[in-house]
């Protein structure tokens, strides 16, 4: 064969493998989608007209290119007539993997979805109950609901890669320049700012608010909501071990416990959920960590205590070495009726076949009894009030990201031994620069994820500035805004927080 054929042959070949493995690499860059519509809404006993904003901002590599593209929806009042004096919050969810559907659509939406108030009944099927939020904080801030890359309508686009984004600090960095940039083409760099988290969401506001301190940037927040906060994960990792764990979750226990009758009868809650601060500080620490060295008196006494406070059978206390794991408290708890108790909220129940698993084996029945309403919910308003038309699916929680998530809190290259993820540091230096920002932390008492003593734990130490904190109670679980007291309770709140 001629020897110029072959190398034509060969360029050729060469070319079309470089151009495959670079439409392999590259993913397109269409032009960025935006959605404006006006609307109205009662809010703090005034009427006020908003702009809602749903669109796409693309964030940019070095270079200039585009990378990643973020799914904001922006409610922004009109006719004001000093931006600078209308503060601005920006709100997303955890996960990590989950888009702003729960804040959005269950609190501080324009109208949100109601589900079953007390945990009594599935939401069931289509259609659900869209109403107007009554307690909308429209009156005091412009809301942004933020939607990080590989949830909602937010993905890599270009050369971008998700390993940029899928991580602690990555992710933190990401919705940080979001931020600046959102801020910088609406022009509030004067405006008050605050951040909502709820759950990994508190993680990311507290790496948020550090990331924006850099950069060369700086940008100082005005305050912190963290609704079921995650800041410190010893005490929301129920595992084998970790001690911490163990005393953290008890007082959560406890008033699950109470709620479904089990234990603290004739008790209120509040003086029920004391008793079991004060033991677990004063006796249970010393027990678990005494082990073995306990006498056979101790570790009965012990097993009697823990199972007037969990409603668990003193043997079975007995049998788990006084250490009963949250899945197992699940399962175990309302075993004389066949149901396995939620763990995003222990008043939810799920009717399930196999009463002997090591915990539900159907799932979280305090999220598969909600998460239909609100995917439904978020899709029919995008669609029927915003005006949204997008050509792929709102992905409300993205299984893909957790396996793949990066903990490491350092940079690759970085000496790093994995541990138990801790912002709390980086919260508590934030804030001691910036004296200024205040923080408020929501807890459910049935919260088995986030137990709420798990956030008294995390704010007395850290060398976090207390006087700057305040703490609040709710009677539900992690998401407390689907019980409608606490919903209620949680916008007034957050309503005196930003009116301090």
């Amino acid at each position: 064969m001629n020897h110029k054929l072959l190398i034509t042959i060969f360029l050729l070949v060469a070319m079309a493998t470089q151009a495959q493995e670079k439409s392999t690499d590259s993913l397109p860059v269409p032009e960025p989608k935006s959605f404006v519509t006006s609307h109205q809404i009662r809010s703090g006993g005034r009427v006020v007209n908003y702009s809602a904003t749903a669109s796409e901002t693309y964030l940019k590599d070095a270079a200039g290119k585009a990378v990643a593209s973020i799914w904001s929806v922006a409610y922004v009042e009109k006719g004001v007539s000093d931006a600078s004096k209308r503060p601005v919050t920006f709100i997303f969810n955890g996960g990590p993997g989950s888009a702003s559907v729960w804040l959005h659509m269950g609190m501080f939406g324009p109208e949100r979805i109601k589900v079953p108030s007390d945990a009594d009944a599935d939401d069931g099927a289509a259609p659900y109950n869209l109403v107007p939020n009554d307690h909308s904080l429209l009156d005091l801030t412009d809301l942004v609901f933020v939607d990080p890359v590989g949830t909602g309508y937010s993905r890599v686009v270009g050369e971008g890669k998700v390993k940029d984004y899928w991580g602690l600090t990555e992710d933190a960095r990401s919705i940080a320049t979001f931020i600046r940039q959102w801020v910088t083409e609406n022009n509030r760099w004067f405006s008050p700012k605050y951040i909502a988290g709820e759950s990994f969401g508190t993680t990311r506001a507290a790496g948020v608010a550090n990331a924006l301190e850099g950069g060369g940037q700086n940008m100082a927040l005005n305050g912190l909501i963290l609704i079921s906060q995650a800041l410190d994960y010893a005490g929301s990792t129920s595992v084998h071990d970790n001690i911490t764990s163990y005393l953290t979750y008890l007082p959560s226990m406890s008033a699950t416990a109470w709620y479904h009758k089990k234990a603290g009868q004739g008790k209120t809650l509040e003086s029920f959920v004391a008793e079991a601060r004060e033991f677990t500080y004063n006796s249970y620490a010393p027990i678990l960590y005494k082990g073995v060295l306990l006498s056979d008196p101790e570790r009965n006494e012990a097993a009697e205590k823990l199972s007037y406070f969990t409603g668990l059978d003193k043997d079975y206390i007995l049998k788990s070495d006084l250490r009963v794991l949250v899945p197992r408290f699940q399962k175990k708890l309302l075993e004389d009726q066949g149901l396995a108790v939620g763990r995003l909220d222990g008043r939810f129940m799920g009717d399930e076949a196999d009463q002997f698993s090591d915990g539900p084996h159907l799932g979280d029945p305090a999220s598969y009894q909600i998460s239909s309403a609100y995917t439904a919910g978020l899709n029919h308003y995008f669609a029927s009030r915003l005006n949204v038309d997008m050509d792929r699916p709102y992905i409300t929680s993205n299984g893909e990201i957790y396996p793949k998530w990066n903990w490491r809190p350092v940079p690759e290259g970085s000496y790093w031994e994995p541990s138990a993820v801790n912002v709390t540091r980086q919260l508590s230096e934030t804030m001691r620069r910036n004296p200024e920002m205040k923080v408020l932390v929501a807890s459910g008492y049935y919260d088995l994820i986030c137990p709420f003593f798990d956030a008294e734990y995390t704010f007395s130490r850290n060398g976090i500035p207390y006087e700057n904190i305040t703490m609040t109670y709710y009677e539900a679980g992690h998401m407390m805004y689907t019980h409608e007291p606490d919903f209620t309770k949680l916008a007034s709140d957050i309503r005196e927080f930003l009116t301090r």
